[in-house]
């Protein structure tokens, strides 16, 4: 039996984390056989041979309709540009192969709904990157939660903050055009939508507001272009389980560098989380003598699955990458027939759906139920 191969389309960040998640899988949990790295595209053949040769893939295109065909291939990695998603996770699906597709799922509701469909037809596993879930201390707050250790929750506030955008003089590129999506709200919005949907449940209705800080961004052969995504988005949210919400997303937010801070308020007690912080969570119950209450600090340790994988003892602390590792073993189980721990592309769709409801939220003014 040949082994599982895997085919990667775009090998710029988030291709590199797939690819190393991909090399890792195996020799971190050890219960899976290692992979094929059987095809890699890229959008010149010369660029592919050279990522091939340094991320270990057999062969190497760029044609990505070819990898697709390829009979090696089993599963396609997707980390191009957003604008691309749709119409390759369709020909993957269309073509009997599992699918990986970075978030977010695609630039229009009406992408993600075809997307979807593709997988019901399909029958294969069709899942986003979606890997801060992944992180142990995320998946400790939703037990937390789950169990009721803060009783029922009664508001959960995420502010996402980056500075990627925050520099005026940057060049205009791809990610103030219009058909990259809406802006904060999509690029890395859907990353906040995410931990609230695991975490929380589902959002019912939204009302949002975006704003641009930069109206124009210069361009590199002279002159400027005006700017047509919003770097900014504020949504208050009202959550199925009757619980509110606010989400915050800046990425002109000089200093921050990949901050989530979230809160969930409960009956009895907080959870704390910052992603700038990301191996840790604050815990306070209402316990105890009134003097000593306050909150305490949980470290991520061997305690805290799947952590004890990686680093045998606490507060060494994992990184982005390790939750990509995490997310290709969860992926792993999918395919295999396990549960696991992933957002599928049914998923994917109500975050799009909250998505598409805030775009409309805020040129309408007004309250928009998902």
């Amino acid at each position: 039996m040949r082994a599982f191969g895997v085919g990667l389309i775009g090998t710029g960040y988030m291709g590199k984390c797939h690819a190393l998640a991909w090399n890792a899988v195996a020799p971190v949990f050890g219960d899976v056989s290692r992979p094929k790295l059987a095809v890699l595209c890229e959008v010149d053949d010369a660029l592919a041979a050279q990522r091939a040769g340094e991320f270990g893939f057999a062969e190497a295109t760029a044609d990505w309709k070819a990898l697709i065909a390829h009979p090696d291939v089993d599963v396609v990695s997707i980390t191009t540009p957003n604008a691309f998603h749709a119409e390759m996770a369709i020909a993957a699906l269309k073509a009997g192969k599992h699918v990986w597709c970075e978030k977010p799922m695609a630039t229009s509701l009406a992408d993600a709904q075809a997307m979807l469909a593709a997988a019901k037809a399909a029958g294969t596993v069709a899942a986003l990157g979606y890997n801060y879930i992944q992180n142990p201390a995320i998946r400790l707050a939703q037990r937390l939660i789950a169990d009721g250790t803060i009783g029922p929750v009664n508001h959960a506030r995420v502010e996402m903050d980056e500075d990627f955008m925050a520099d005026a003089g940057a060049l205009f590129s791809w990610k103030s055009e219009s058909a990259s999506g809406h802006g904060a709200l999509d690029d890395f919005g859907v990353h906040a939508f995410s931990l609230i949907k695991v975490l929380l449940g589902e959002v019912e209705a939204v009302m949002a507001d975006m704003a641009k800080p930069y109206a124009n961004r210069p361009l590199a052969v002279g002159g400027q272009r005006a700017v047509e995504t919003h770097d900014i988005a504020t949504l208050l949210l009202r959550l199925s389980s009757g619980a509110s919400g606010l989400v915050a997303l800046n990425r002109s937010a000089w200093g921050r560098k990949g901050r989530i801070a979230l809160q969930v308020f409960g009956a009895k007690g907080t959870i704390a989380y910052d992603q700038e912080r990301m191996n840790e969570i604050e815990l306070y119950t209402v316990e105890g003598a009134a003097d000593v209450q306050g909150f305490r600090r949980i470290l991520s340790a061997p305690a805290h699955e799947p952590y004890g994988r990686f680093i045998p003892a606490p507060g060494h602390g994992l990184g982005f990458n390790e939750l990509k590792i995490i997310e290709c073993r969860e992926l792993l189980r999918a395919i295999a027939g396990e549960p696991a721990h992933l957002l599928d592309f049914e998923a994917g769709l109500h975050i799009e759906r909250t998505v598409d409801a805030a775009a409309r939220s805020f040129r309408e003014g007004r309250w928009t139920t998902i």
